[in-house]
């Protein structure tokens, strides 16, 4: 399944069969240019057969070639191929490839990545629906307009938007099964390619936003004027642009290949990759910091009793979003793509589709503020008035999503 997952690329069986095949193609076409001038010599020329490299051979020798890496990719065997050099060239390979390099009717890969299609599907799925909801909620009470309601409604619509691009980016590599989605190129495609980046990494950045605002309420002296939130919002929105824009412009100069999804040993990557794995190397010392602060504040020789309650939950909540911050991506962050895909499919597509739905979970339909507005609108609703909303509805900053 060709997806930008997160900062992943994962090419499908299908996908990896052609170009492996083309790899192989080009590199057994280079060696046959460079031994062009030793082509009046007797003997069979090296040759490429649409699927193996056959060497130079005398009349007479009798080559043998273990079944090409490629066939490795639908099942490990050990087949072995063989060709005679005869006065008139190449004999046929005997046995037949498909004899020789059994290839099985139903790829295990397949069915692997399907499941997997399904299953992000539906956690983005709900993850669009949970984050809408929430969203709506935030906007209808006044009183939960603040900084904090800010920024996470703000990361609500990175979650929304990454969701979004993941189905239009399935939607134009995979309209339908004509489609040739390991060698598409069109505008549309490419487009869709961008937005999905564009949305992963404001994604992240917003998650490191949110780390940094999270900081803040431990630190008493922090700034919260509108020109922070600016700042925040540059920092959210705008930075990802300019990546983006450089991204396109060295794709469009350097490497305009294919749908602009294949980005394996690709220099020009780290544009869109490094930036990510920055904020994710930071974000986790944010963590680190969060922590220290909190262990700080709990003793019990310097909490003060007003306050113990607050930082307790606060805690609590701190631990159960660690996920939420990517830091769980630490664990692959410095290995290479191809490191354990399987694993890497399940963590970053699998549950990571997940995310928008625990974010809403979280940050707004576990929240005491929320919980408390959507009570007194029940209640109004039920007694049919408009009561004063009792004093103290409104939450602190220090709130936490409990």
């Amino acid at each position: 399944m060709l997806l930008c997952s997160e900062y992943l690329n994962i090419l499908h069986p299908e996908c990896e069969y052609i170009f492996q095949l083309a790899r192989d193609e080009q590199r057994c076409l280079r060696e046959i240019t460079d031994l062009g001038n030793l082509s009046s010599s007797s003997g069979c020329l090296q040759v490429w057969d649409a699927v193996v490299c056959w060497p130079r051979a005398a009349v007479g020798e009798t080559v043998h070639l273990l079944c090409p890496a490629v066939f490795s990719l639908f099942k490990n065997n050990t087949g072995i191929v063989s060709r005679n050099c005869t006065a008139g060239g190449w004999s046929h390979p005997f046995p037949p490839y498909h004899e020789a390099c059994i290839v099985e009717d139903e790829i295990p890969e397949e069915s692997y990545f399907a499941t997997v299609k399904l299953i992000y599907t539906v956690g983005y799925g709900a993850s669009l629906l949970s984050l809408s909801v929430a969203v709506v909620i935030l906007l209808l009470f006044r009183r939960l307009h603040c900084a904090r309601n800010y920024i996470h409604m703000q990361l609500f619509f990175t979650f929304i938007l990454k969701s979004v691009a993941v189905f239009v980016k399935d939607a134009t590599l995979f309209s339908s099964e004509d489609t040739d989605h390991c060698t598409l190129s069109t505008a549309a495609c490419k487009a869709s390619v961008v937005f999905c980046h564009y949305c992963v990494m404001t994604n992240f950045f917003w998650l490191l936003v949110e780390a940094v605002y999270l900081n803040s309420l431990l630190v008493s002296d922090f700034p919260r004027s509108r020109r922070c939130l600016w700042s925040f919002a540059l920092l959210g929105w705008g930075f990802p642009l300019i990546c983006i824009i450089l991204w396109i412009c060295s794709r469009l100069y350097f490497e305009d290949t294919e749908c602009w999804d294949i980005n394996e040993d690709s220099p020009y990557w780290w544009i869109i990759k490094g930036p990510i794995v920055v904020s994710i190397g930071v974000n986790f010392l944010l963590f680190m910091n969060i922590i220290r602060i909190l262990v700080q504040k709990l003793d019990p020789r310097l909490i003060q009793f007003n306050n113990s309650a607050q930082y307790r939950r606060l805690t609590k909540s701190t631990l159960l979003l660690i996920p939420l911050f990517g830091t769980h991506y630490m664990v692959f962050n410095f290995l290479p793509d191809y490191f354990n895909v399987s694993l890497r499919l399940c963590i970053e597509l699998c549950l990571g589709s997940f995310q928008g739905l625990i974010v809403a979970v979280l940050y707004c339909f576990l929240n005491q503020e929320v919980q408390k507005e959507i009570r007194l609108c029940w209640m109004r609703y039920q007694e049919g008035s408009y009561a004063v909303v009792p004093v103290g509805a409104k939450g602190s900053q220090m709130d936490t999503p409990f």
